[in-house]
């Protein structure tokens, strides 16, 4: 049988759990389906075993040399694409039995031009419900032109939601397992490679969805996002550098100016909590929960601020030696400040 859909699956932020996700993909898919494989900068052990299954499997495999920004690798990914449907997937994710032929049959049945599926995260596998769809879109709020994304069901027990749901609209599904009508981006065009970090996927539905598409979740199709910490060593380079202050910094004000957002005082606590997923990822979390249960909260917040500095300036200095590319969104930073303390400034006045 021919294939009607094309997997994509693109570096997320690491690349320890590759080789094993890939594995899972092919053991637990049965549905027909076309494989492009985007492997760009890992490091050569990974390199070598999806290599080794490329040579196995004849997937098309695409090289490159340097770390890229998520949309980066699904654009290099989309000129290869020539059936119905594409499904992107991240490369640390871990897909179920049925998953694919149940985003398949929702896309058929209700002619949508994005399907998501139900959203665990791990580890371990199918404990947490990561998300089962959302609200993402631009809203008046008292004058102001704002976005307002909100996942459904976050942190509840998979065994006792998934019971309660099923097939639905909704405004927001994930990159981190998402099903699209080929032809969405022959309308809207490549997807926007100036969002490094984040919103890429509310930014994707909300397009969508002006454009006449629907989303839909299918909950019969389930994956699991398996989450860090831990980040190996040899994938520093790539984390840190994905989620640096610069690429972040640049994303969300990109995302303001792309969706003509008011200046928004969430944009600092935005900034935070992306450095704060980042720290999470690294485990500092604990050293910062550590250090306030041993000094208390006033005096240990004191020295963690001061730590803060220090754990900057080192992930800089990682980035710069262990990034493919670590030119890249660094000199963003310079030309953006501004923009973060004008929103300070509206925070504070708020």
């Amino acid at each position: 049988m021919t294939p009607r859909v094309t997997v994509v699956v693109i570096p997320r932020e690491r690349f320890s759990l590759a080789v094993h996700a890939l594995d899972v993909l092919y053991e637990r898919t049965d549905f027909p389906f076309s494989l492009v494989y985007v492997d760009a900068g890992s490091p050569r052990p990974v390199r070598r075993a999806i290599e080794s299954r490329q040579h196995a499997k004849r997937f098309r495999l695409i090289r490159v040399e340097d770390h890229l920004a998520p949309n980066e690798s699904r654009n290099l990914a989309l000129a290869h694409v020539e059936t119905p449907y594409v499904v992107f997937i991240d490369n640390d994710v871990l897909v179920q039995p049925g998953w694919l032929e149940a985003l398949v049959r929702c896309a058929d049945e209700t002619a949508a031009a994005l399907v998501g599926p139900l959203y665990c995260i791990g580890p371990p596998e199918l404990e947490t419900v990561h998300m089962a769809g959302g609200i993402a879109g631009p809203v008046e709020e008292n004058g102001q032109r704002l976005f307002r994304e909100r996942h459904f069901q976050p942190g509840k027990p998979f065994a006792a939601l998934r019971p309660q749901l099923s097939r639905a609209k909704t405004e927001l599904v994930e990159f981190h397992c998402l099903l699209a009508r080929r032809d969405v981006f022959d309308r809207l065009g490549p997807l926007d490679e100036g969002l490094l970090t984040a919103n890429e996927h509310p930014d994707l539905c909300a397009s969508v969805r002006q454009a006449g598409g629907t989303v839909y979740l299918e909950p019969t199709a389930v994956v699991t996002w398996m989450a860090p910490p831990p980040v190996a060593w040899s994938d520093l380079g790539f984390f840190l550098l994905r989620w640096s202050d610069a690429w972040n910094l640049s994303t969300l004000c990109h995302f303001r100016e792309k969706w003509q957002l008011d200046a928004d005082p969430r944009l600092p606590w935005q900034l935070d909590w992306l450095r704060d997923y980042r720290h999470r990822g690294l485990g500092l979390h604990r050293l910062r929960a550590g250090i306030r249960r041993v000094l208390g909260w006033r005096l240990g917040g004191w020295v963690y601020a001061r730590l803060d500095v220090v754990v900057r300036g080192l992930e800089h200095l990682l980035i710069r030696l262990l990034a493919r590319d670590g030119r890249r969104g660094r000199h963003r930073l310079d030309y953006r400040r501004e923009d973060l303390t004008a929103s300070r400034a509206a925070r504070r006045a708020g």
